[in-house]
């Protein structure tokens, strides 16, 4: 796999956001309920990444699977209101699995105007998926989120790492506009592809809400919301040259608990005080890319 050291540099493409904006924020919500792996299910092992200590082996972890339900249950809809005060649109990144189990989620982000992009399958690395395995999730994931919501997904994210053949099989697949599996920038990039251009969105995994597990990296709101603010104003200064854009990773079963919901609120009303920010769809950044760097 080739690899980049040097990216744009200090030559940045001349790109100008919507409105003038300095940065494109890109809100994305993590959809996996009913995706992760389950015992109780059928699976060979429970999901082993929460906030739960005690990891249950080989028999069903009822307290674990109730976490995640939690999600769709509670964390959407607070969620979603929260967005609609505030006329934000966000990326629904879901698990094929989990729109299959609850259609009527991503049916709802869509009548909300929001995009749903593909999350794999289950909620699961493709690392050492074979490459006829890949292609099976893949497909599964686009007619699980086609037939839910009409429209079939132009964009994607694995969890954690991807495998070698996995952009290529999504070109290959036909419909992707971009992926999303780099973390290696603060700028889009386009790469030719055999059906055309296909554009690259970095990711981020520090202004996200996985930040809350294990470590304790953000306790109270205040740590989410501060640590992304201070990353926006930086990029906002930034953007005053040349255009910058930022991802917001949640989660419903994460931040969707009251005592985080805080956090999006701040960061919202702190987004529309500064102005200069353009919320936008990933599909919405891709596209106008695109046609910013034909």
């Amino acid at each position: 796999m080739s690899r980049d050291l040097i990216g744009y540099g200090a030559a940045p493409p001349v790109v100008r956001w919507p409105g003038d904006a300095r940065v494109a924020v890109s809100i994305v919500l993590n959809f996996e309920e009913g995706a992760e792996y389950s015992v109780a299910e059928g699976d060979d092992r429970n999901e082993a990444v929460y906030e739960v200590i005690d990891r249950l082996d080989g028999i069903p972890d009822p307290c674990l699977q109730s976490h995640f339900d939690y999600g769709t249950r509670a964390g959407w809809w607070r969620i979603m209101e929260t967005l609609a005060r505030f006329d934000a649109v966000c990326t629904v990144s879901a698990c094929g699995r989990a729109v299959e189990r609850s259609p009527l989620l991503a049916a709802d982000a869509v009548r909300r105007g929001h995009e749903v992009s593909a999350h794999g399958w289950r909620w699961e690395s493709h690392a050492r998926m074979q490459e006829s395995e890949e292609r099976i999730a893949i497909a599964r994931t686009v007619r699980a989120i086609t037939a839910a919501t009409g429209i079939a997904p132009v964009g994607w994210h694995t969890r954690s790492a991807p495998s070698a053949n996995t952009r290529r099989l999504l070109v290959e697949h036909g419909g992707f506009l971009y992926d999303s599996d780099d973390y290696g920038d603060d700028l889009p990039r386009v790469e030719p592809s055999a059906s055309g251009r296909h554009v690259i969105l970095p990711y981020a995994f520090d202004t996200n809400d996985m930040q809350f597990q294990h470590t304790h990296r953000f306790v109270r709101a205040d740590d989410f919301a501060g640590y992304v603010l201070d990353a926006f104003d930086w990029l906002w200064r930034e953007g005053a040259h040349s255009p910058k854009m930022m991802s917001i990773g949640l989660h419903l079963r994460m931040l969707g608990r009251p005592a985080r919901m805080w956090a999006l609120e701040r960061i919202l009303e702190h987004l529309r005080r500064r102005g200069g920010a353009w919320i936008a769809r990933r599909d919405e950044i891709a596209r106008h890319w695109l046609d910013c760097v034909s």
